[in-house]
C-alpha cells in the first residue's frame, strides 16, 4: 500500500480506490489485466462493454500514478503555484493584492481533496459498474495462460500487463539514507520544506521546481546535462530555464552529485566539483523504471529488458496471448500514451485487426510556465537539410500581449519543399491545448496550407496556428507577383 498522509481527503480516496483483497469469482477469464492504472482501466473497460469476462488485478490503488502520484496531484500543485505567482505580479496590470501569503498545509490538503474527488472516476464502484471484476492482490504468472493471484490460480484467454513504472533512484552514496522524496511521496507533505534540492531537469524536475519556488520554497535544481528539458527544442529549454531562474530557482547545469551527507537536520549534496549544496529535503526526478519484478514473466514466456517489456507494433509480447501497455512498455510514459496503447492492444488481442500503435501521433507537454508542447517526430530526429522550419513568436500575438505574457513561440517543421507537417513545438501559456490542432493535422494528413482557411476567433492565442499557415502560403503566393502585377495593370 502506498504511504499516504493520515487525513480526511486520503481516507476518502482509500474508500474509493482501494480494491481490498477480493478473490477471483471465476476459473477462466477472457481478459485479465494486471495493474489498475490508466492502461489497465481502459483495456478492461473496453472489453467489458463488448461483453467479455474481464478482471482487473491491482495490489495497491486503482487509478495508478496518474491519479495518485502523477498528473492529478501535480497539476493541483501547479495551479496553486500559478495563483500565487499571478497575485505577486498583479500590480504589473494595476491590481494591488498586498503581500501574498501561502498556506502550504492548506495547499496540500486541497490537492489531496481534489485527488479524492477525481478518484471517484476510478473507484472500485465505478469500475465494477462497467462490468469489470476488480481483484485486489499480487499477481504473478505460473504458465503461458495462467496467473496466480494471492494463491488462487486462474486461466485467461488474453492478458494485459499494465503494471506501470516507478521513480528511478540514482546510485549516489548517502542518497538512500537521506530518504529523498519522489513523485510517490512529494504530495503527502504537510509541512513546507524551507530548502529543497531537486535532482533532474526533465519535465517533472522543472515543473516541481517552479511550483515549489512559487510557493515559497528555496529550490536548487541540479541537472547533469548542459540544458533543461534535453529532449525538447533548445529554444524551448532556454525559455524554461529563464522562467525558472526568474521565479527564484537556483538552476545548476552540468552539475553532478557525488555523495550526500547529513549535517544536523539538513542534507548536504556534495558535487563532483567539490561544492556543497544544503537542503532540508531532496526530491529525485531522474526518470522512471518499469515495474516487472515479481511478475514471473519467464513462466509466461514474456521477454523484457531494462526499458520495459518487449512488444511488437501491435503491443503483443513474446507470448502471443499476452499484451502490454503503458509505462511498463515505454518509452512514451504519458497517461494519454497508456490510454492509446491499451485501446489498440485489447482490440488487437481479440479481433482480426492489425492496429499499429506506431501510426498514432503522440503529443506531450511539460506544464511549466510557460508550457512546452510538442507533437510529431522527436526533436533529436529532425534533420535541418530535410525540413523547412517556420516560427511565429508569441510576441506577435495580440492576446498574449494584452495578457502581459508574450513569452514563447509556435514552430512547425515541414517535409522539405512541401506543406506536410513533420513536427511542431509550441511554447507559451496554453501550449498544451494549442498543440492539439497541429497533432490533428498530422494525424489526418492535412497540410499546413489547408489550415489557412480556418477562421479563428480574435483575439486568441490559437491565431499562432493560423499565422504559421499564413507564413507558408504568403511565401508561395508571392511567387505569383509578376503575373498578378500584369493582371492589375490590365484592370486599370
Amino acid at each position: 500500500m502506498r504511504e499516504l498522509t493520515d487525513d480526511e481527503p486520503n481516507a476518502r480516496l482509500l474508500a474509493r480506490v482501494d480494491p481490498g483483497r477480493a478473490l477471483a469469482e471465476h476459473e477462466t477469464y477472457d481478459l485479465i489485466a494486471i495493474g489498475g492504472g490508466t492502461a489497465g482501466l481502459v483495456g478492461t473497460a473496453g472489453m467489458a462493454i463488448l461483453g467479455a469476462r474481464t478482471a482487473l488485478v491491482e495490489r495497491n490503488l486503482l487509478g495508478g500514478d496518474c491519479l495518485v502520484t502523477g498528473c492529478v496531484p501535480s497539476k493541483a500543485l501547479l495551479h496553486a503555484a500559478r495563483i500565487a505567482h499571478e497575485a505577486r505580479h498583479a500590480r504589473e496590470v494595476g491590481v494591488h493584492c498586498g503581500e501574498v501569503e501561502v498556506d502550504f498545509p492548506a495547499v496540500m490538503a486541497r490537492l489531496r481533496g481534489t485527488r479524492a474527488d477525481i478518484g471517484e472516476d476510478d473507484s472500485v464502484a465505478t469500475v465494477s459498474g462497467r462490468g469489470v471484476e476488480v481483484l485486489g492482490g499480487h499477481a504473478r504468472f505460473v504458465g503461458p495462460q495462467r496467473v496466480e493471484i494471492d494463491g488462487k490460480v486462474v486461466r485467461f484467454k488474453r492478458a494485459l500487463i499494465a503494471t506501470g513504472g516507478r521513480p528511478r533512484i540514482p546510485d549516489i552514496v548517502g542518497l538512500a539514507q537521506a530518504k529523498p522524496l519522489t513523485s510517490e511521496t512529494l504530495f503527502e507533505l504537510t509541512k513546507k520544506p524551507e530548502r529543497m534540492a531537486v535532482l533532474g531537469g526533465g519535465p517533472i524536475g522543472c515543473e516541481m521546481s517552479q511550483a515549489l519556488a512559487r510557493l515559497g520554497v528555496a529550490v536548487t535544481l541540479i541537472q547533469r546535462g548542459r540544458r533543461l528539458l534535453p529532449a525538447d527544442d533548445p529554444d524551448a529549454s532556454a525559455l524554461v530555464d529563464e522562467a525558472l531562474r526568474a521565479d527564484g530557482v537556483d538552476v545548476r547545469l552540468e552539475t553532478q552529485v557525488d555523495h550526500v551527507t547529513r549535517e544536523g537536520e539538513a542534507q548536504v549534496l556534495h558535487t563532483t566539483t567539490g561544492e556543497a549544496l544544503v537542503a532540508d529535503r531532496i526530491l529525485v526526478a531522474t526518470g522512471r523504471v518499469p515495474n516487472v519484478e515479481g511478475l514471473d514473466l519467464e513462466a509466461a514466456g514474456v521477454e523484457y529488458e531494462a526499458r520495459g517489456i518487449c512488444v511488437d507494433r501491435r503491443h503483443r509480447t513474446t507470448n502471443r496471448r499476452i499484451y502490454a501497455a503503458g509505462d511498463v512498455v515505454g518509452p512514451q510514459r504519458f497517461t494519454h500514451a497508456a490510454w492509446a496503447q491499451a485501446e489498440y492492444a485489447v482490440l488487437n488481442a481479440f479481433f482480426p485487426v492489425w492496429l499499429d500503435a506506431h501510426d498514432r501521433v503522440m503529443p506531450y507537454a511539460t506544464y511549466t510556465d510557460p508550457e512546452v508542447a510538442h507533437v510529431g517526430k522527436p526533436f533529436a530526429e529532425l534533420r535541418p537539410e530535410s525540413i523547412d522550419t517556420l516560427t511565429v513568436p508569441m510576441a506577435d500575438n495580440d492576446r498574449a500581449r494584452v495578457e502581459n505574457d508574450a513569452r514563447g513561440f509556435a514552430r512547425v517543421h515541414l517535409d522539405k519543399g512541401t506543406d506536410r507537417i513533420v513536427a511542431a513545438t509550441i511554447v507559451g501559456r496554453g501550449a498544451s491545448e494549442l498543440i492539439v490542432q497541429l497533432g490533428s493535422a498530422i494525424t489526418r494528413k492535412v497540410g499546413l496550407s489547408k489550415l489557412v482557411s480556418t477562421i479563428v476567433p480574435y483575439p486568441t492565442r490559437s491565431e499562432v496556428i493560423r499565422d504559421l499557415a499564413y507564413a507558408y502560403t504568403t511565401e508561395r503566393v508571392a511567387r505569383w507577383r509578376p503575373w498578378t502585377e500584369r493582371w492589375f495593370s490590365l484592370l486599370r
